[in-house]
């Protein structure tokens, strides 16, 4: 089996900083513990959000969402959002709709994603 990286992006790496130990823990084991399903071409037990060839797929941990893009030495996660913050996000932008999909159709929500994407590195 070949190596499997988690690569977090500044922002998702500054989210899950934040985080109870024990929680970022278990995100992490959670990854590790799926690294053929993540790898497979399926990947039917993740949501998915496609929008201009972008394609991010959403794994539920608790109260949290992780959005990552698969990568070929593992996965990148560009956000770790709690359940509330993403509901707030939802109220805030009036989506009335399913979260995968009210999220795929909204631009702030993929204007969140590139933020994250060129947040710069904090020392």
């Amino acid at each position: 089996m070949r190596p499997f990286q988690i690569i977090f992006n500044p922002t998702s790496a500054a989210e899950l900083s934040k985080m109870p130990k024990e929680m970022q823990l278990q995100i992490l084991g959670e990854f590790r513990g799926l690294p053929q399903e993540i790898m497979s071409t399926e990947m039917e037990h993740f949501g998915k959000l496609e929008r201009e060839g972008h394609v991010l797929h959403r794994f539920r941990i608790g109260d949290y969402r992780i959005y990552f893009a698969k990568h070929p030495l593992g996965v990148v996660v560009h956000r770790i959002m709690s359940k509330n913050t993403l509901k707030d996000f939802l109220f805030r932008h009036s989506l009335p709709t399913g979260e995968d999909e009210a999220l795929q159709d909204n631009p702030k929500f993929w204007e969140l994603i590139q933020a994250a994407q060129t947040a710069p590195t904090r020392s």
